[in-house]
């Protein structure tokens, strides 16, 4: 069996789809740049890939990937780290999925950045390790920007897995579907206003349930500096695009909290969470204001200590 494993930059990333010996090549039709750029009527599952986001040895990596290959419409997959090392390696080889080496800047944003940059399709989502998929994630999906005219991002909504245990409602859940109601309305999800309102509150969108459209976005997606509000800024920027946030209101990912993952760490050191989120705030109110927010924001975000 061929290793699919290889290490690469991404400024090779052209060089090595376009001119590489073919015995050294990704084997799918979809991945040259010329096939990005050209325009088709409807996203097919052959302008997707899932792009996991793979670091160090996480003991919920092979879950991630299970679910992504129990989708019920099967698309590209392929996964990207900058801490190379066996376990990854051996799970990239057991389900034959193309693996790429981020030997440049590391840091999540980076990370991130690279993996996104490493997907050749004109669709991306960023599979985290710990999270998982439900079988009609992207069927959904499909179907969601399908109908939009011009989308920007696709999202849903979402449950937690807490001890191994779904959780389908909670307080915080409860707080972010709250915040998201507008966005059930389609009219909605061209509304640039709508958006950064529900933004200027705090952050209901579910980082590993985006899909983002990448002909309509500007690049870098994600901007290096924050450690936990990195997708929030890159929201702050995109809503001010014209497009649609497509958000679908079922629950279509499991966000796992857990000791080890970035955003109960962030949490748990509550100087950097506090400073993060007041700077997010400052982008949409002033100071008065935004200290004002930051005291009830503190409590919402303790609903996603472990326990």
């Amino acid at each position: 069996m061929r290793r699919c494993i290889r290490v690469i930059n991404c400024s090779e990333m052209n060089a090595v789809l376009g001119e590489a010996p073919a015995a050294y090549r990704i084997q799918s039709p979809l991945y040259p740049t010329e096939r990005i750029l050209a325009m088709t009527p409807n996203f097919t599952p052959k302008d997707h890939t899932f792009a996991i986001c793979a670091y160090k040895e996480s003991p919920y990596l092979r879950l991630c990937i299970e679910s992504l290959k129990k989708q019920r419409t099967p698309s590209h997959i392929i996964m990207a780290t900058s801490t190379d090392n066996p376990h990854i390696q051996a799970l990239a080889k057991e389900y034959n999925i193309p693996l790429y080496i981020n030997q440049g800047s590391a840091g999540i944003a980076n990370d991130w950045n690279f993996a996104y940059q490493c997907a050749g399709t004109k669709l991306i989502t960023l599979a985290h390790q710990d999270d998982t998929y439900y079988p009609a994630y992207t069927a959904r999906m499909l179907s969601s920007l399908n109908r939009a005219s011009h989308p920007l991002i696709y999202f849903t909504d979402y449950n937690e897995l807490r001890s191994g245990k779904e959780v389908s409602s909670n307080r915080l859940l409860k707080v972010k579907r709250l915040m998201l109601l507008p966005l059930r309305v389609p009219a909605f999800h061209k509304s640039r206003f709508i958006r950064r309102r529900i933004l200027s509150m705090g952050n209901p969108i579910s980082c590993p349930s985006v899909t983002y459209v990448r002909e309509n976005l500007p690049e870098p997606l994600f901007i290096p500096g924050f450690k936990s509000n990195i997708d929030w800024q890159a929201w702050e920027i995109l809503s001010r695009e014209k497009g649609e946030f497509a958000y679908d209101p079922s629950p279509l990912t499991c966000h796992r909290i857990h000791i080890g993952s970035e955003t109960s760490a962030a949490i748990n050191n509550g100087n950097i969470r506090a400073k993060e989120d007041y700077e997010m705030f400052l982008k949409f109110w002033p100071k008065w204001a935004a200290r004002l927010i930051m005291r009830f924001y503190i409590k919402g975000e303790e609903s996603n200590q472990i326990g």
